[in-house]
């Protein structure tokens, strides 16, 4: 059936991105609604709720107020124009917020109260406490608060984007002038203050602690009033590399930059006076429909300290990785073992549910430690502040080893630590490099070069997820161990591309973008769309974070019209529709969130009966597949790709809880089967699966 017999119309075609983003941010939301998710497992997805929501204004909706102020008019690919899109974002965010407040207030509170954990106003404390919190108070907060008055010589002060403010009405004794002044809340101290020495668990948020000790700040004032509001600001770094000399001065430069960014939502309780909401809104610039009012206290991202509160039975049960199956009898302490067990055949890795420590920084701490090692080449998106990996590079470095680093200092939210990282390495004698000029490096490679018996051999990692030890522990993403030599010459002629100049380049077991990625996929595509004509087997099953490329989704429709079954597995955004006749009928996407975040991206085609699966970093969005170097490898080891084709049905299994995408574009929780028995939650499966494995 041809696909223009239903309407081409955009909005019937592609779900918008941010629209379709918010209703991912809903599922993280469904998560801490569920009265069956551990307690302070709720509170932690409470919290995750409102980071992805910061993040979300300070980089999307910021994106999209610049083209509203640039007076940009003209619709998107879904159908949007920028100020429809406003509008539809700022009644979606109101409700997703209102439906936070609901369950924080009504459910989550009262929950933690039975448990004798407690979130207090001042007025609920006993005097021992007051007194107890006063003291903290004088010790430890008085000192950093800076109360800032706004008068003809004092102009309205410069609030900094995410810092939590109080706006105080204070007024002269015996006069009727009121004067305004700003106190922020520090934002290096605890959200939430612990009100007593003793057991039991009794918080205050830190403002209820400032506003009781107001009187302190304006000796001499009466304290006439008092609210507290949030801001957020752009923080989208430009950077503009063409013109840049220096791409590490440019980026430090930039984040100075990103503190002084435009305003792009406040956050005010909804008892806010209004002349003070109308000052606020004329001295920051904020429009109506960016502003999120909810029920204080605001910034619900101090959960987090909640949710990590000593009380195991409240949480997820504790669980403990397995060291990979074939690095099981490999000798620790050998560097020579380890190489061995990689040289006897290719190593498949899943984490978090096998260790990451015992598996990948081992392999860059034996090479680094290695005396047959001769260099080490790495990519670096995001790792962690006290990164072992970092510390091996270092390591060999001053071991007199060859160290090629190429580290992304552009990774959003990360570039801080990846600028220190890059001076650190620098100064050990790595090689640092930056990739290639206006692409982001998103490829997760090591490469390790070894001098053996038998000559040079070529040691590689690659995986779906960062070289970042702490995340490793929460995300979920496969990787490789391989000393496969086509593959070892791929990912050194892939460094090669990164550090010097090699365009033309051709890979055997590679996908590489931006050059053969896109095409790759594609024509892999329109062959399961042969095959199917031809009568042989051919189906689609990808499992990503984000699918969002109209070329892609175009694709996938013509492959359902051809009667290609496709089966998606999306954590994220997914533009596509699902499930609609004459367009997408044999298409269909589950979701999958919960304990452990699905990172991995996974693609497997039937391919007539011969299943090739490929795993890399590279979601199906144009930013992956044209402005990132992204890798994906192809898997070729027989128990390798029954692994991957093992996880790929356990994702899709009708017995395990998901959300699956309706017709409408909406997502619908399955938590029960027809007969009302509750489903399996698939990351518990998952831990008992390799639980019992090992």
């Amino acid at each position: 059936m041809s696909s223009h017999s239903i309407s081409d119309s955009p909005r019937e075609r592609l779900i918008d991105r941010e629209l379709s983003w918010l209703a991912f941010n809903e599922r993280v939301l469904q998560l801490a609604e569920d009265p069956t998710s551990p307690l302070l497992e709720r509170c932690r997805f409470l919290a995750i709720f409102s980071a992805n929501l910061d993040d979300f204004f300070m980089i999307r909706v910021a994106t999209l107020k610049r083209k509203l102020e640039a007076g940009i008019t003209k619709q998107n690919t879904a159908g949007y124009t920028p100020s429809q899109l406003m509008t539809a974002i700022s009644q979606k965010t109101q409700e997703l917020t209102d439906r936070q407040s609901r369950v924080f207030h009504g459910e989550i509170l009262p929950a933690l109260a039975a448990q004798g954990i407690e979130i207090s106003k001042w007025e609920e404390l006993n005097p021992e406490e007051k007194a107890y919190v006063n003291k903290i108070f004088h010790e430890r907060i008085f000192p950093v608060l800076t109360p800032l008055a706004v008068d003809p010589s004092h102009p309205f002060p410069y609030i900094s984007g995410l810092s939590l403010n109080l706006a105080v009405v204070v007024g002269k004794p015996d006069t009727d002038q009121e004067l305004f002044a700003r106190v922020k809340v520090p934002s290096n101290l605890p959200r939430f203050v612990e009100a007593a020495q003793y057991e039991a668990k009794r918080f205050i948020p830190l403002e209820q602690v400032i506003i009781a000790n107001l009187a302190e700040l304006f000796p001499g004032m009466e304290v006439k009033d008092y609210y507290t509001f949030r801001l957020t600001r752009n923080a989208d770094l430009e950077l503009e590399e063409e013109e840049s000399e220096n791409l590490l001065a440019s980026m430090e430069q930039e984040l100075l930059r990103r503190k002084f960014g435009p305003p792009v939502r406040l956050e005010v309780d909804p008892t806010i006076n209004p002349d003070l909401l109308r000052t606020l809104m004329d001295e920051l610039g904020i429009r109506e429909q960016e502003i999120s009012r909810y029920p204080e206290p605001l910034d619900l991202t101090g959960l987090f300290r909640i949710a990590d509160v000593d009380r195991p039975e409240l949480k997820f049960p504790a669980f403990r990785n397995q060291v990979a199956w074939d690095l099981r009898d490999v000798d620790p302490d050998s560097s020579d073992a380890f190489f061995d067990a990689i040289r006897r055949h290719e190593i498949i890795l899943h984490h978090p549910y096998e260790s990451f420590t015992s598996s990948v920084v081992r392999f860059l701490q034996a090479a680094a430690s290695d005396p047959s090692v001769l260099a080490i080449k790495q990519t670096l998106y995001r790792t962690s502040g006290d990164s072992p990996i970092v510390q091996a590079l270092i390591e060999a470095a001053e071991a007199g080893k060859q160290v090629l680093a190429v580290v992304e200092i552009r990774a959003r939210f990360d570039e801080l630590a990846n600028v220190r990282w890059a001076r650190a390495l620098e100064d050990a004698g790595v090689h640092v490099v930056y990739g290639l000029v206006g692409y982001k490096t998103h490829a997760k490679l090591s490469l390790v070069v070894r001098e053996e018996s038998l000559g040079i051999r070529r040691y590689v990692h690659m995986g779906t997820g960062n070289y970042n030890p702490k995340t490793a522990r929460l995300y979920e993403d496969f990787g490789i161990l391989s000393a496969d030599p086509v593959l070892g010459d791929d990912v050194n002629k892939l460094f090669n591309q990164l550090s010097g100049f090699a365009p033309q380049t051709s890979f055997a077991r590679l996908l590489v973008a931006p050059r053969t990625l896109r095409s790759g996929l594609l024509e892999r595509i329109d062959r399961e769309i042969e095959n199917q004509r031809l009568g042989k087997p051919a189906f689609i099953r990808m499992k990503l974070n984000s699918i969002l490329d109209e070329e892609f989704i175009e694709h996938l429709y013509k492959a359902s019209n051809a009667g290609v079954k496709i089966d998606l597995v999306v954590r994220g955004i997914c533009a596509i529709r699902t499930g609609v006749p004459g367009l997408s009928e044999n298409i269909r996407a589950v979701s999958i969130l919960g304990r452990f975040l699905e990172h991995s991206r996974i693609f497997h085609f039937a391919n007539g009966g011969e299943e090739e699966l490929w795993i890399g970093s590279a979601d199906l969005m144009h930013r992956n597949l044209d402005r990132r170097v992204e890798s994906m490898v192809k898997i070729i080891q027989t128990d390798h790709k029954r692994l991957l084709v093992r996880a790929i049905d356990t994702y899709l299994s009708p017995s395990m809880s998901h959300w699956s995408m309706t017709n409408e574009g909406g997502w619908l929780r399955t938590q029960r089967d027809s007969a009302g028995a509750p489903l399996e939650d698939l990351h518990e499966a998952s831990i008992e699966w390799y639980r019992v494995r090992g």
